[in-house]
């Protein structure tokens, strides 16, 4: 569970960078690699959420 908070913490940074250097430069490319970012980062989660159910449900059976 550390490994997911530092990864959670590592995209937050990378999220909030990039819009920080969006507002100081007006490059979409900022916004764009933002929007990515969150899109890995939201699929990552629910890969990894899909497999702890998985878990669950084999050690339930």
């Amino acid at each position: 569970m550390v490994v997911l908070r530092l990864i959670g913490v590592l995209v937050l940074i990378g999220i909030v960078g990039a819009i920080v250097l969006y507002l100081f430069t007006r490059n979409r490319r900022y916004l764009t690699f933002a929007w990515r970012l969150f899109q890995f980062a939201f699929v990552f989660l629910l890969v990894f959420l899909a497999l702890y159910l998985l878990e669950r449900l084999v050690l339930v059976v």
